[in-house]
C-alpha cells in the first residue's frame, strides 16, 4: 500500500500578542508552550500509530492471502485424499471379495487334497494287499518262500519312498514279517534235481549183485608162473647142498621134470574149471542173484524211472510222493546191487542226502502286515 500524505497542522507560533508586563503573561506563555509540546507529542504518537496500523493491515492482508492459498491447497489435498480414500475403499472391498474367493478355493483345495491323499493311501494299501495275496498263493503252490519275500521287499521299498506317517505301522509290520519269512529254511530244488541227475547217471556204472558174485572167487587158482616161482624158491633154498648132485643129473631126469610140470598145469586148469561149475556163497536176496544179464538192463531203467518220478515230484512240490519214490530207489539199490562197491556207497550217500532234504516247509503267513493294512483301510 502506498503511503498517503496526512496534512500536518501548522504549528507555527501564533501572532504575537502583547505580553503583559506582569507575571500572568509569563504563565500564559508557559501554558501555551506546554500545550504545543503536548500537541506535537500527540501528533507523533498518532502518526506512529497510523504507521503501525498500516503495517498491521498489510501483515493481515498478507497472512490472509497466505491462509487463503493454504486453505485452497488443503481443500485440494482433502479432495484428493477423499478421492484416494474412496478408491482405497473400493480396492479394499475388491480385495475382501477376492480374499473370500481365495479362502473358499483354499478350503476346496484342502478338501480335494485330503480326498486325493486318502485315495492314494487306499490305492497303496490295496496294491500291497493284492500283491501279498498273490505271493501267498504262489508260495502255497510252489512251497517256496521266494514269492512272499519278493512281495514283502517290494512293499517295504514302496512304503520307504512314499514316506507317509499314516503308513509307518504298516512298514514296521512288513519288516517283522520279512524277517520271519527269511528265517525259514527253504528247500533248494535245483540242487536236489542236480543230485538226482547225478545218481541217474551213476546207475549204469553200478555193479549188480549177480555179476559181482560170479566175478568174485575167494580161492583163485595158482597159475603155472606162480607154481614155477614157488618151485624156483624151493630149489634156491636147497641149491647149496644139492649143487653137486644137480650137476650129475642126467638128461632123462630133466625130461621127467618137464613132463611133471605140464601134468601139474593141466590138472590145475581142469580143477579150476570144475570148481567154477559149483560155488557155495551166502545170498540175502536170492532173487538178486537169479537176475539174468538181459534183465539187468530193465532193472537199471526201472531204477532210473523211479528217480525221474522223484524228480518230477520235487519240481511239483509233492514231497510225500518224492519220499516214497526215493525209498523205493534206496531199497532197489540195497537189494540188487553189490554193497561192497565204492561207487554204490557214493550213490547211496547222495540218495540219502536227497531224502533228508526233501521235506515239506511251511511258509509263515504275513499276518502282521495284513492286520496293519486292515487297520489303515478302516
Amino acid at each position: 500500500m502506498s503511503e498517503t500524505n496526512t496534512p500536518v497542522a501548522d504549528v507555527s507560533s501564533p501572532p504575537p500578542t502583547p505580553v503583559p508586563k506582569s507575571g500572568g503573561a509569563t504563565l500564559t506563555q508557559a501554558v501555551i508552550v506546554c500545550v504545543g509540546l503536548v500537541a506535537l507529542l500527540a501528533l507523533g504518537l498518532a502518526w506512529q500509530s497510523q504507521q503501525r496500523l498500516r503495517q498491521t493491515e498489510q501483515e493481515l492482508v498478507r497472512r490472509q492471502e497466505t491462509s487463503q492459498s493454504e486453505a485452497n491447497i488443503a481443500r485440494d489435498q482433502a479432495r484428493q485424499a477423499q478421492d484416494q480414500s474412496r478408491d482405497t475403499a473400493a480396492k479394499v472391498a475388491l480385495l475382501d471379495a477376492r480374499l473370500a474367493e481365495v479362502a473358499l478355493q483354499r478350503e476346496q483345495l484342502e478338501v480335494l487334497m485330503q480326498s486325493m491323499t486318502r485315495s492314494r493311501d487306499e490305492n497303496v494299501v490295496g496294491d500291497i494287499e493284492a500283491s501279498l495275496r498273490v505271493a501267498m498263493q504262489q508260495s502255497s503252490i510252489t512251497g517256496s518262500a521266494e514269492p512272499l519275500v519278493a512281495a514283502l521287499s517290494q512293499a517295504d521299498e514302496r512304503l520307504a519312498r512314499y514316506k507317509q506317517p499314516r503308513l509307518e505301522g504298516v512298514r514296521r509290520a512288513v519288516s517283522r514279517d520279512l524277517d520271519r519269512v527269511k528265517a525259514v529254511g527253504v528247500v533248494d530244488i535245483s540242487s536236489l534235481t542236480i543230485k538226482l541227475d547225478e545218481i541217474s547217471r551213476q546207475i549204469d556204472e553200478l555193479p549188480l549183485l549177480a555179476v559181482a558174485q560170479a566175478a568174485r572167487d575167494p580161492n583163485p587158482p595158482q597159475s603155472s608162473t606162480t607154481r614155477a616161482a614157488k618151485r624156483g624158491t624151493v630149489a634156491a633154498i636147497g641149491a647149496a647142498p644139492a649143487a653137486s648132485a644137480a650137476s650129475e643129473a642126467s638128461w632123462w631126469s630133466r625130461a621127467w621134470d618137464d613132463a611133471g610140470d605140464k601134468w601139474d598145469q593141466l590138472s590145475a586148469d581142469v580143477w579150476r574149471e570144475a570148481r567154477g561149475l559149483l560155488r557155495v556163497t551166502r545170498i540175502d536176496h536170492p532173487e538178486a542173484a537169479l537176475i539174468a544179464p538181459e534183465q539187468g538192463f530193465f532193472l537199471r531203467e526201472n531204477l532210473k524211472l523211479r528217480l525221474l518220478n522223484a524228480r518230477l515230484a520235487l519240481l511239483s512240490r509233492q514231497f510225500d510222493t518224492a519220499q516214497g519214490d526215493l525209498r523205493e530207489a534206496q531199497a532197489m539199490l540195497d537189494r540188487y546191487f553189490d554193497g561192497r562197491s565204492r561207487k554204490l556207497a557214493i550213490t547211496a550217500e547222495l540218495l540219502r542226502q536227497v531224502q533228508g532234504q526233501s521235506r515239506q516247509v511251511t511258509v509263515p503267513r504275513p499276518d502282521d502286515t495284513l492286520a496293519a493294512l486292515s487297520a489303515v483301510a478302516r
